[in-house]
């Protein structure tokens, strides 16, 4: 059964799931794409923050059908309200280029590749348990080689580093066309 908006209208955002848990956002944002809303995971502005950094970004327009499958699904919120004219979301990925190597940030990761080869050069930040084994099994080996880190990770600091893996990834292989 079709539920969201994903082939009807373009992403215009405007509404905001907050959570208490991270682990919270992330099962929420799982449970919308499968059933094909758009929605992304994002940074609310502080003001909003409900004791999670992480929140579920939907078009405004479905309000009611996000909701419901949430309730549904039996899916622990906070609260959904319009973000509109409550502050800026926040851009939590930035890229920062170098002669031959690219630094993607995300939050508080940073994950560094060579634009020749592909190479990860090396991976940063966050104080989670997971990331030295994500390090570990991630640097000195090509990007397109490894696994995603939320494939890997169970937390903030690996899903950070898995927005920062996929932007880096499309930057290369664009690179490399």
């Amino acid at each position: 059964m079709f539920f969201g908006s994903k082939k009807q209208n373009k992403f215009e955002g405007g509404g905001l799931v907050l959570f208490q848990a991270v682990d919270e956002a992330i099962a929420a944002e799982k449970i919308l794409k499968a059933v094909e809303f758009e929605v992304k995971l994002v940074a609310p502005p502080p003001a909003l923050r409900k004791g999670c950094d992480l929140a579920v970004e939907f078009n405004i327009v479905e309000k009611t059908g996000v909701e419901r499958v949430l309730a549904q699904k039996g899916a622990h919120f906070v609260e959904i309200l319009p973000i509109k004219g409550a502050g800026e979301l926040l851009d939590i990925v930035k890229i920062i280029n170098f002669d031959n190597a690219c630094m993607v940030k995300a939050g508080n990761m940073k994950l560094t590749f060579d634009k020749n080869t592909g190479v990860i050069l090396n991976i940063s930040g966050g104080g989670c348990p997971d990331i030295p084994f994500l390090h570990l099994s991630m640097v000195d080996k090509k990007i397109t080689d490894v696994a995603r880190p939320k494939d890997n990770g169970h937390t903030l600091c690996a899903l950070m580093l898995d927005r920062a893996f996929v932007e880096a990834l499309d930057i290369f292989r664009k690179e490399a066309k």
